[in-house]
């Protein structure tokens, strides 16, 4: 499983680690990630997704899963995501 955020996109970056003595070794910087199911409000399903700690605050901030899709870049998605968000447009556009 690869360490990416399905929403934001969120990778592992590189970076040193610095001793005392000021000698600089590579190492990673991993993203937090968790396993959430999230629920979309004009699907009425629920979508379990591996996420970043800080893209569940967005998700929350903006006012859930549907809401965040819609401003959310498609090349950042999951292209299992991006599938969701298809379906949540059409389902959108059909309603109003």
């Amino acid at each position: 499983m690869s360490r990416r955020c399905e929403l934001t996109g969120k990778t592992a970056q590189v970076g040193h680690k610095v001793s005392h003595s000021n000698r600089k070794t590579k190492r990673r910087f991993l993203p937090n990630l968790l396993n959430v199911t999230l629920i979309s409000d004009a699907l009425g399903r629920s979508f379990k997704l591996r996420v970043s700690a800080n893209a569940l605050k967005t998700v929350d901030h903006r006012g859930g899963l549907d809401a965040f899709l819609a401003k959310a870049k498609k090349d950042e998605l999951a292209p299992r995501v991006r599938e969701l968000k298809r379906e949540i447009e059409k389902k959108l556009a059909a309603a109003g």
